[in-house]
């Protein structure tokens, strides 16, 4: 490892100088599948003949908005879908995952959670938590129905098979969210859609992508999924998208979900798109890339903190399907310790304390460390954790590799300064 600038511990660096040359092979890995993206991203905006123009934005109404309609394109083809709704204009990835569920969705249909549990933010959206009557899924007729884990980690295709028949969406959550269940490969995600499919060939298997794009090879509209959805604060924002989200894949759908966004009659073909055009085309050029060095900083958490003694998931060797890492810190006071580290190697914000807080759409406490250019986006470091157990610390982002290594030698660091640590 290089010389460090920061008050590290020497016993520490040396530890993690240690994590860092056993994550050599991983890194490679990593590398070569950045590569590949970022090729099939430059052909897209090549194909799509990307302009100058298409840096520009409009105002008002936003008719014949060419840098809207030609980012749309760009989505679409380097995730293998039809068409795409990019738009600034979703407030975060659950927005976007509400409009494609409200876009698809009526009266009588079945939404059917293949992978258990959607994320807490999606659990008022649907019905399943809060006040009846606020507009829910359920309020409007829709019909719920969930397949549990089995042994909360694994899908059960048996019962998809089964629950499958009759319902109108197929739902699949791609990470893990406040859980400790692996993220699921693309692999997984088309035996999941090949599944429901197979109990009922007019199923639309709808995935939730956050955290995914650009971590394997393949997106999952390549392997049976009918439309996918994130976050431009994630991943295909490339740490410079500062706000919105997208919709990609079959374009009677994403018809559809455009006219929820806007309303019937004009879907795409109306929103201005401000200043954000160059944002997000610059960030989804760089998404690859960025997403590499979120992927490393999770490889060499892991590997550190379990060479410090803790459990992670996924394990530092293990191959990721999503920029997240788990890592298990046993109780509040290691948790918050660690959190308050992260935030001390924040570009952002590094002199602010993170306290556990009731935020909107959770039903605990959560803890927050996130110092970030854009406030809340996950693509740059950040940890963030529910207080209840078991005290896992959900690590993601890193916009560079090398500070994102700094910032989770300072969380190990706060540890130790407390106490906390034997090393």
């Amino acid at each position: 490892m290089n010389e460090c600038i920061f008050d590290i511990d020497p016993k520490l660096l040396s530890l993690a100088s240690e994590a860092e040359n056993e994550c050599r092979e991983m890194f490679e890995k990593i590398d070569s599948n950045a590569e590949y993206n970022g090729q099939k991203v430059l052909k897209a905006f090549i194909d799509n003949r990307v302009s100058e123009g298409c840096l520009k934005g409009t105002t008002g109404y936003g008719y014949g908005d060419m840098g809207r309609d030609t980012i749309d394109k760009v989505f679409a083809q380097a995730l293998g879908g039809e068409d795409a709704l990019v738009r600034h204009t979703f407030v975060n990835g659950t927005h976007a995952l509400s409009t494609a569920l409200f876009g698809v969705l009526r009266s009588g249909d079945t939404m059917l959670a293949c992978t258990g549990k959607p994320y807490d933010t999606l659990e008022e959206i649907i019905g399943i938590r809060g006040e009846k009557g606020n507009g829910s899924l359920i309020d409007f007729g829709v019909k719920y129905e969930q397949v549990d884990l089995v042994d909360e980690m694994y899908p059960d295709y048996d019962e998809i098979a089964k629950k499958a028949v009759g319902a109108k969406i197929a739902y699949i959550q791609r990470s893990r969210g406040y859980s400790l269940r692996p993220s699921l490969t693309v692999e997984i995600i088309g035996k999941i859609a090949e599944t429901a499919k197979k109990a009922n060939p007019d199923i639309i298997v709808m995935v939730d992508n956050c955290y995914g794009e650009f971590v394997e090879r393949k997106e999952p509209l390549s392997v049976g999924a009918d439309i996918i959805i994130g976050s431009l604060i994630k991943n295909p924002g490339g740490g410079i998208a500062s706000t919105g989200g997208y919709i990609c894949g079959r374009a009677d759908l994403v018809e559809k979900c455009a006219d929820r966004l806007t309303c019937v009659g004009m879907g795409k073909e109306v929103g201005c798109s401000l200043n954000q055009n160059r944002e997000m085309l610059l960030g989804f050029f760089l998404a690859p890339q960025v997403v590499a060095s979120a992927l490393k900083t999770s490889v060499f958490a892991c590997r550190f903190f379990e060479k410090l003694g803790y459990k992670t998931l996924p394990e530092s060797g293990e191959t990721r399907t999503d920029i997240i890492a788990s890592i298990l810190l046993e109780n509040e006071e290691n948790l918050v310790a660690f959190c308050q580290g992260i935030q001390k190697g924040s570009p952002v914000d590094s002199y602010v304390t993170p306290e556990a807080w009731d935020m909107p759409g959770y039903d605990s406490k959560v803890i927050m460390a996130a110092g970030a250019f854009t406030m809340g986006a996950s693509i740059e470091l950040s940890a963030d954790a529910p207080i209840r157990p078991p005290f896992a610390a959900w690590l993601q982002g890193g916009i560079t590799y090398p500070t994102g290594k700094a910032g989770v030698m300072l969380a190990a660091q706060e540890m130790y300064n407390k106490g906390l640590l034997r090393i």
